[in-house]
């Protein structure tokens, strides 16, 4: 047995779901034509929202592009190696975070009063609390993603300033990725890149 085969035995997690989540998923350029609906999309949430956040703050907003008009308007931003993709996919959400993400505190961070002052007073560390911790969101968004037998494709090639006049013309928001999701179309037409291994972990004495 493998040094990376036994380590997995120490975990809680079933086999399968480690290859659901992980081992074998797969980022995904092309989609089957199956819808996604509405109801795979609140289970994923509702899955992913109990994931861990600095002061819960839970800054990440998404956006679901269902309708024609709201995806051309996407795509218009979009890197030109990214158009064809995002318009075939059967579901495109647009990640953004929420820059006053504080002035929630008071409702999902209610044992510590003074949590929303701290921000209030010091944009830059609100701005990298909220980019710092929409990304880990948008992680948890990924895997749940595929824990609901779904695929994901990120996106970050987009005119940034582009989709942020466009689709957050207040400067309430700021857009964090671009995801296309649904059903792989087949397997995947490339072998997976390679992983960094467990000797880039460095203990600190």
């Amino acid at each position: 047995m493998s040094e990376t085969t036994a380590g997995t035995d120490l975990l809680a997690l079933a086999p399968e779901a480690r290859d659901l989540l992980f081992r074998l998923a797969r980022t995904e350029d092309r989609f089957a034509d199956d819808p996604v609906g509405e109801d795979e999309i609140r289970a994923v949430h509702d899955l992913v929202r109990d994931g861990p956040t600095a002061f819960n703050q839970q800054p990440l907003r998404i956006h679901l592009m269902r309708s024609p008009g709201s995806r051309r308007r996407l795509v218009g931003h979009l890197s030109r190696g990214n158009r064809e993709k995002t318009l075939k996919a059967p579901l495109t959400a647009l990640l953004a975070v929420d820059n006053e993400f504080h002035l929630r505190l008071p409702e999902l961070f209610p044992h510590y009063p003074g949590a929303a002052a701290i921000y209030a007073r010091d944009p830059v560390l609100r701005e990298r609390s909220a980019l710092v911790n929409g990304a880990l969101q948008a992680a948890y968004f990924l895997i749940g993603i595929r824990a609901a037998g779904l695929a994901a494709g990120p996106l970050n090639g987009y005119d940034e300033a582009g989709l942020n006049g466009d689709f957050f013309p207040d400067g309430r928001q700021s857009v964090l990725m671009v995801v296309n999701v649904g059903r792989p179309a087949g397997p995947h037409p490339r072998p997976r890149a390679p992983r960094l291994g467990y000797e880039e972990v460095h203990t600190v004495h």
